[in-house]
Parts: C-alpha cells; sequence; structure tokens
C-alpha cells in the first residue's frame, strides 16, 4: 500500500513538473501532455527495461495513463495559483526525486538485486525523466548541473539500507529516506551546496 501510494504521487509530483516547464515553454495543450507523460514515466520506463520488467509497469497499469492526463488538467486549471508559489517547479520536482527514489529501489529488491544495484535504479528513476523533460524543451538537465540531485538520491538510497541493517521497521526506513532526499535537496539549494568543481580557472 504505502510503494503504491508513493508510486502514485510521485507520478503526479513529476507530472506537474513537467506541466510547469512545459507552459514556461509555451507548449501547446498536446506538448504539455506529452512532456507530463515523459516527465513522469521516463525513468520508470528505463528502469523497466533494464531489470526486464516488460511489458513495463505503465503499459500493465493503466492508473498511471488516468492519473498524468487528469493531473495535467488540474495543472493547467490551478495554473495561476501555481505561479504564485514561487519554487513551485522546484517543490514538485524535489518531492518527485524523493518518492521515485525510493519506487526505484523497491522495484531492485523485487528483482533482487544487491543493495547498490537498487540505489542506482532508484536513482535512475529518480532523475531521467527530469533529463529527458529538460533536454525535448531544451535545458541543460538538472542532473548535469553543478546543484546537488542525484547525490540526494544516493545518500537517501543509502540511508534506507542502513536503516534497514539497525532492524528499523520497513516502513520508518522507507519515510526516511524519502524525507532525507527531499531535506538534503532543499537545504542544497537553500544554502547553495553543491558539487566541486572539477576544472581549474585558466590563466
Amino acid at each position: 500500500m504505502l510503494y503504491q501510494l508513493t508510486d502514485i504521487l510521485g507520478t503526479v509530483a513529476f507530472a506537474i513538473s513537467g506541466v510547469l516547464v512545459a507552459m514556461d515553454k509555451r507548449l501547446d495543450l498536446f506538448g504539455v501532455l506529452i512532456i507530463a507523460f515523459v516527465t513522469a514515466i521516463g525513468g520508470g520506463t528505463l528502469r523497466d527495461l533494464l531489470i526486464g520488467n516488460t511489458p513495463v509497469t505503465w503499459i500493465q497499469d493503466l492508473t498511471y495513463i488516468m492519473v498524468i492526463p487528469i493531473t495535467v488538467v488540474l495543472a493547467i486549471a490551478f495554473a495561476n495559483q501555481l505561479k504564485y508559489l514561487r519554487k513551485s517547479l522546484f517543490l514538485f520536482d524535489t518531492l518527485g526525486i524523493g518518492l521515485y527514489t525510493m519506487v526505484g529501489i523497491e522495484k531492485g529488491l523485487e528483482a533482487q538485486l544487491s543493495p547498490l544495484v537498487c540505489i542506482a535504479l532508484g536513482t535512475m528513476t529518480a532523475s531521467f525523466g527530469g533529463v529527458l523533460r529538460d533536454i525535448l524543451c531544451n535545458e541543460i538537465p538538472v542532473i548535469f548541473r553543478k546543484e546537488i540531485y542525484a547525490t540526494a538520491c544516493i545518500l537517501g538510497g543509502a540511508l534506507y539500507f542502513l536503516l534497514l541493517t539497525f532492524k528499523m521497521p520497513e516502513s520508518y526506513a522507507y519515510l526516511s529516506a524519502i524525507l532525507l532526499v527531499i531535506l538534503l535537496r532543499i537545504l542544497a539549494v537553500r544554502f547553495k551546496i553543491r558539487l566541486p568543481n572539477i576544472y581549474r580557472a585558466r590563466d
């Protein structure tokens, strides 16, 4: 139940972030819908293909086909209200990566993969939809910038397995990992915490 709820909430959060980017680029309704779909299911699709879970989740379960268009319609209807939230895109993107990190990890565990691979799948699930969104909208993907993004997913996944090692109940470990990803992302942006620059200044 917790996994399903997390998956749906992550889908909604990423679909809204896709709508916001598409509307900012002044795409038509079809374009907005496509960007929302790609953002919401892109990471999960790549994950499923890599672990051999085919047909991929959103083809097997029509819930996603229903949830995303409804989310798009509501996001467009309340676009003016969303604009009042100065950081609305950041907010929904951050919620999305926190939720989808654990969705990807759970899929990896179902496939009986090692914790390291599960963390990689969680990071991929959380990040790849946003990468596709940004590429299609002619933006440099956030994951390739200096901002803390994928690193937060990795640390959140690591915390999940660490807490399980110390016998914490799975549901608490699950929620703790999601909250850590969201908190790290918020703190990184708020205090401008970035990964070190590997390039030295040229003379």
